[in-house]
């Protein structure tokens, strides 16, 4: 087991290869964090317990527990009593009161990890890789229990983290703060990290240091969102990809959130995470319970380039599911900005005919091909093909598309419901709304209340019907619009705040029913491109259309901070037209193609517009990509150069046993009468002598690699960029 108890000192010690994690039962039977960092071994941990009496006493000898609740670090805080900082819990009581003081009953350490019920969640097929501690802490008064959890993973050092409440008291209560994870920090300097946008520009790296009060990123918006995402980092001033401290928190839902850092009068940090109490209730009856969704903690003292890492491992081993999850994954080419709503089966043909002649696998029809929908102001709903586009059915064209070589794939918008559709005229109650209100349309549509079982079993009917009868092989699954008007027909009034959280839950409930039912089909997540980028979703689905905008130079700064948490494998990217449809910009072909093979990659343009010097390079970027993608999905990041720190960028991809490596660099502007440049990469074995292919090709040790550099060209221009791969002799 890697979990020890001291129970001569109190102590709980959580003991992977790489971290140790140590929680202390203090004497008033409140839990508190004592150690968080490097591994330690097993042993005497009673030094670390120091407490100083800091209210005003004539006897500072004399340790007053419930009187400096504000100053001892906690694991799960309530709400009411002496702790005035902000609470993991708070519920409001039948008598109106929402006090709340939990204290250690017992604990169980369990091999493994058991699952979450109807959740996402990180798992283990191993028993080897991962122990879980449960400790029960209760509110005498009320008999409400509260189960903690926590699982540490040997190969990773990551801590998963949950809170199950369950009133087993006499009335009902309800939930008005349940976060997933508390954690109080000692004094240090640290750094806070968020990664906020806006659509077409999500995930910019924000860094500032933590000062006095609090640091509070948040979604209000029923996703987790393309504004802010469910994943911060905390990290020393000195922090950068090779050394310093570095936190990480990563909350597993798709919904509302909230991700805070609160330092306090002594310096000591308090992070809370989980579902956003903004807005939010939930009623618990006599011997109902509430599971919180799973928050994943990293920490590393050898800076972000090894959190990353760490994340990655974990989401590629431990919450990516199903057949695709190790596969080698398509090149793909999408039609939507090839043609948006206007095209034919001859069209959509010739495109995948085009895509087939340059060795592309997959060929996939996006949003337009049902109902009777020409542009975003219809038919979403009516999962049924147009038979003005498509005269000879939905099934006809995707076996034309097979026989000529290629896999199909289809676009769905399952989540949404058109004001003109056939399903909202016979179903108008069936969309998110209050009796009376407005109901607001975004991009010309509502959002269907998932809430509601029947509403799912519907459109999981609609859906599925489609898969049985057409041979599609992947699915873009999209979600273009926020929650609002948040109501539903089918809830009591005392349980109206809980439609936030229950529409989450019924996504989860339909894409586990649809994802099983169809293990052979590779789902994509999209959120209006990456408005729901987190890894609730990555459970169902291993890979996420990771922005809307495929501007080359963007996707720079995009693709990069989404690295921060999420591996490559789980990135779509890919090669749009020029000028770009989103920005304007006019950008290289190669650049393109550098850029996108960094991620899971496809193409988003009219491939029958290529001339025959487009279509040599797009073949060549074809086979490169399918000789290396194995590489590139699987392999060890390591981030070289920041495009928001400077004029370039640059990572490699090295493969796990150090023999390969991905190697990508681009510049935005060039500079007149340019020094002569270096790169110097990392992640290599010292000692290996290389063979490097690319723009500059010749052989060289990894030591001199990463300490010396790699040759960059002399000659260059705006929006340029090159790959290497190297190879161990």
């Amino acid at each position: 087991m890697a979990i020890h108890f001291h129970r001569d000192q109190s102590i709980l010690h959580l003991q992977s290869a790489s971290t140790s994690y140590i929680i202390n039962i203090y004497p008033s039977k409140m839990i508190g964090q004592l150690y968080w960092g490097p591994r330690l071994e097993d042993g005497d941990f009673s030094n670390l317990v120091s407490l100083v009496n800091r209210n005003n006493t004539t006897d500072p000898a004399k340790i007053d527990y419930e009187g400096m609740e504000d100053v001892l670090f906690q694991e799960y805080p309530c709400y009411g009593t002496t702790d005035f900082r902000p609470p993991a819990l708070q519920v409001l009581q039948n008598d109106g009161s929402s006090i709340s003081s939990l204290r250690y009953v017992s604990h169980q350490i369990i091999g493994g990890k058991p699952a979450l019920a109807g959740m996402p969640a990180t798992w283990c097929a191993n028993d080897n890789d991962a122990d879980t501690l449960v400790i029960v802490l209760k509110d005498e008064l009320t008999k409400l229990a509260v189960e903690l959890s926590y699982t540490i993973f040997q190969s990773t050092g990551a801590i998963a983290r949950s809170a199950r409440i369950t009133n087993a008291g006499t009335s009902p209560v309800q939930l008005r703060h349940a976060l997933s994870m508390a954690i109080d920090l000692p004094p240090q300097d640290l750094d806070f990290i968020h990664f906020q946008g806006t659509w077409a520009r999500e995930r910019e790296l924000i860094r500032q240091p933590l000062k006095g009060g609090s640091h509070l990123v948040e979604s209000t918006r029923g996703i987790s969102s393309h504004q802010q995402n469910p994943f911060i980092v905390l990290a020393s001033p000195d922090c950068g990809e090779e050394r310093g401290t570095a936190y990480g928190f990563s909350l597993v839902w798709s919904g509302n959130f909230v991700a805070r850092a609160d330092k306090d009068q002594f310096g000591s940090t308090r992070v809370l995470m989980g579902i956003n109490p903004f807005d939010f209730s939930y009623k618990l009856e006599t011997g109902e319970s509430f599971q919180t969704p799973e928050c994943l903690m990293v920490q590393s003292d050898a800076g972000f380039g090894d959190m990353s890492r760490r994340f990655h491992r974990l989401f590629r081993d431990k919450l990516v599911r199903g057949n695709w999850a190790k596969k080698e994954r398509p090149i793909l080419v999408n039609n939507w900005e090839a043609t948006y709503f206007d095209f034919t089966a001859d069209k959509i043909l010739d495109i995948a005919r085009a895509g087939k002649e340059l060795g592309i696998d997959l060929f996939v029809l996006d949003d337009g091909w049902f109902g009777h929908r020409d542009s975003d102001n219809s038919s979403l709903g009516d999962w049924f093909e147009d038979r003005r586009k498509l005269p000879d059915g939905l099934k006809d064209l995707a076996e034309r598309v097979t026989k000529e070589g290629l896999m199909f794939g289809l676009w769905f918008e399952p989540e949404m419901i058109s004001p003109d559709s056939e399903l909202y005229k016979a179903h108008p109650d069936w969309c998110l709304h209050v009796e009376g209100r407005h109901r607001t349309q975004i991009r010309n549509q509502y959002v269907l209340d998932l809430s509601r079982k029947d509403v799912r079993d519907g459109i999981v009917a609609m859906v599925s019907e489609i898969l049985s009868t057409v041979p599609i092989s992947y699915v873009k699954w999209d979600m273009n619009r926020p929650l609002t008007e948040m109501g539903s027909a089918k809830l009591p009034a005392d349980r109206q705040r809980e439609i936030s959280y229950r529409y989450v839950m019924g996504v989860y409930d339909m894409m586990e029913r649809i994802t099983s039912a169809f293990p052979e089909v590779l789902f994509e997540g999209c959120s209006g491109g990456g408005a729901r980028f987190d890894p609730g979703i990555l459970y169902y689905m291993p890979q996420i259309w990771t922005s809307d905008d495929s501007d080359a130079v963007e996707r720079l700064k995009i693709q990069y901070a989404t690295s921060f948490a999420y591996p490559v494998s789980t990135i779509g990217a890919h090669v749009s037209a020029s000028p770009n449809h989103q920005c304007g910009r006019v950008t290289p072909l190669e650049t393109r193609g550098n850029v996108a093979m960094s991620g899971n990659f496809g193409y988003e343009l009219d491939l029958t517009k290529f001339n025959d010097s487009e279509k040599e390079v797009v073949k060549g970027q074809v086979a490169f990509y399918k000789k290396y993608r194995r590489l590139v999905q699987n392999g060890d990041l390591y981030r070289l150069k920041s495009p928001f720190e400077g004029n370039e960028t640059a990572w490699t991809i090295v493969s796990t046993d150090k023999t390969e490596a991905f190697v990508m660099y681009a510049s935005v502007l060039a500079v007149p009468n340019p020094p002569l440049r270096v790169l110097k990469l990392a992640g290599l074995d010292p000692a290996a002598l290389y063979r490097i292919e690319g723009p500059t090709t010749y052989r060289c040790r990894g030591d001199q690699l990463m300490q010396a550099g790699l040759r960059l060209p002399t000659s260059w221009g705006d929006f340029q960029s090159a790959v290497w791969v190297l190879s161990k002799e």
